[in-house]
C-alpha cells in the first residue's frame, strides 16, 4: 500500500464544496473508482492504496484543484469526466476543461468533456470547414452550436443557418402541413434542442422569427451562396453525393459550415453511397478542411449510452 499527503488551500467554502461534493460524492466516487481511501482534515487530503491507483488520483486531484482555483465551477459530472480521462492515460484534466465556449447571452460556459472534444472546439475556431464523426451522445452538434451562437455573439457572422436531410419524408414536404419551419422542424428537433438550452426559448424564438437563425431542409440550399454564416449540416450520413457536393459549394465568404454525423446510422436506400462517408475520402488532405473523429469515449450523455454503444459495437464483432 502507498499512501500520499497533499495540501489544498481552499479560497472559500463554495470551492472546498465543490471538490468534495454535497456529502463528499466526489471523493466517494473517486475512491469507488480507484479503489483508494481519502481523508481529509483542513486543508490536508490523504490517499492511501495500491502505488498505481494513488498516482494516478493524486494527479486528477491536483488537476480538479487547479481548475477551482481558476475560477471554473464544477460539477458531478465533470468529475467522472475526469476520472474517465485519468483512466485512459490522459492527465490533461485542466488543458480540456479550460478549452470552454464562453456562451454570452447566458453567461454560461461550455466545456469540452474529452479530449477530441477540445480537439472538435480547436478545429471549429481554426478551420472554415469542420467534420465531427462518431456515434450519438459524443457532442457532435451541441458543440458545433455552441460554436455558432459563441460567433454571433462576437460578431464574426451575421446568421446561423441549421439543416438536415429529411431523409424520412424523402425531402418531399409538400404534403406536411404548415409552413416550410413547422415541416421540417422534426427533422431538425436535435438542433432546436441546443439552440434552446443554449440561449434560451425566448431568445431562441427572436432569432428565428428575425431570420438571424435559419432552418431549412437539404434540399432548399441548392441554388445559394452563404456569406457571413455559421452553417451546421446535422445527420450528414443520410446525405447522398449530389446533396453533399451541394451543400459544401455553397460556402460564401466569411463563412464557416460544420458537418456532424454517425456512419453507423445511415438511413439512406440500398445501394446508394453516404455523401459523408465518400466526402471522407475525397476530401482528406485538403488545406482548410479538418476532420475529427469520436468514439464511445467521447459520450457525455447518462453514463449507460456509453455502454449500449460499446455493448452494440461488441455484438457486431462476433
Amino acid at each position: 500500500m502507498s499512501a500520499v499527503v497533499k495540501d489544498f488551500e481552499f479560497k472559500s467554502e463554495r470551492e472546498w464544496y465543490q471538490f468534495f461534493g454535497r456529502n463528499e460524492e466526489n471523493i466517494k466516487l473517486i475512491e469507488s473508482s480507484f479503489k483508494v481511501k481519502i481523508t481529509a482534515r483542513g486543508g490536508r487530503v490523504s490517499i492511501t492504496g495500491d502505488e498505481s491507483d494513488v498516482e494516478q488520483v493524486s494527479m486528477l486531484m491536483d488537476q480538479i484543484y487547479s481548475l477551482l482555483s481558476q475560477g471554473y465551477t464544477l460539477k458531478k459530472s465533470d468529475i467522472e469526466f475526469s476520472i474517465r480521462m485519468v483512466k485512459e492515460g490522459n492527465g490533461k484534466v485542466k488543458e480540456v476543461f479550460s478549452d470552454g465556449v464562453y456562451i454570452s447571452s447566458k453567461k454560461k460556459l461550455v466545456t469540452p468533456k474529452s479530449e477530441n472534444q477540445r480537439k472538435y472546439i480547436e478545429a471549429i475556431k481554426t478551420h472554415d470547414i469542420v467534420f465531427g464523426v462518431g456515434p450519438a451522445g459524443t457532442g457532435k452538434t451541441y458543440l458545433a452550436m455552441a460554436m455558432a451562437i459563441s460567433a454571433l455573439s462576437r460578431r464574426e457572422v451575421e446568421r446561423i443557418i441549421l439543416t438536415r436531410p429529411a431523409v424520412e419524408a424523402g425531402e418531399k414536404l409538400g404534403f406536411l402541413p404548415g409552413d416550410l419551419v413547422e415541416k421540417v422542424s422534426p427533422y431538425l428537433r436535435p438542433l432546436y434542442d441546443a439552440l434552446f438550452d443554449l440561449v434560451g426559448f425566448d431568445k431562441a424564438e427572436r432569432f428565428l422569427d428575425r431570420g438571424i437563425v435559419e432552418v431549412a431542409p437539404l434540399a432548399f440550399m441548392r441554388g445559394r451562396t452563404l456569406n457571413n454564416a455559421f452553417v451546421i449540416l446535422d445527420e450528414a450520413q443520410n446525405t447522398t453525393s449530389e446533396q453533399m457536393k451541394m451543400f459544401l459549394t455553397r460556402l460564401g465568404y466569411d463563412s464557416k459550415a460544420v458537418v456532424t454525423g454517425d456512419i453507423t446510422q445511415i438511413d439512406l436506400p440500398k445501394n446508394t453511397t453516404s455523401g459523408l462517408i465518400e466526402a471522407l475520402e475525397i476530401l482528406k488532405g485538403i488545406e482548410g478542411i479538418a476532420f475529427v473523429f469520436f468514439d464511445e469515449r467521447d459520450v457525455v450523455r447518462h453514463p449507460l449510452v456509453r455502454k449500449i454503444i460499446q455493448a452494440y459495437e461488441a455484438n457486431k464483432r462476433l
